[in-house]
């Protein structure tokens, strides 16, 4: 079980694309959460001493523009996982996620009761 105020979310097929304010790069959201997502599959060209980012999310019915401040990042020697803390977004960000986050909720109590 996760220890966090805001669980992160399982969210498939939403791209990412993320600049670090010289090019940008193409990667897959992981999982999000109100504050934060995480962000796989980035080219390592990503420069990582940017302290923020800018963020294109775009998927099904989804389309948001966010900034991001990267709090920690992996490498497997091909591409990058970043973990990011979300500095400003819109609004319909807290509500999507608050969306998913209920979708979340009703499938585990389904799973639960079976």
């Amino acid at each position: 079980m996760q220890n966090r105020e805001y669980p992160r979310l399982e969210v498939p097929h939403i791209q990412a694309d993320v600049s670090d304010g010289k090019g940008f790069f193409t990667g897959a959201v992981k999982n999000i959460s109100r504050f934060g997502l995480a962000i796989t599959d980035i080219p390592l060209d990503l420069d990582n001493t940017s302290d923020i980012y800018s963020v294109i999310l775009d998927g099904p019915g989804t389309h948001f523009k966010l900034l991001v401040r990267p709090v920690w990042e992996t490498d497997d020697g091909v591409s990058k996982t970043i973990g990011t803390r979300i500095e400003n977004s819109p609004w319909t960000w807290t509500d999507f996620v608050m969306r998913q986050e209920t979708l979340s909720n009703r499938i585990l109590v389904e799973q639960a009761a079976h």
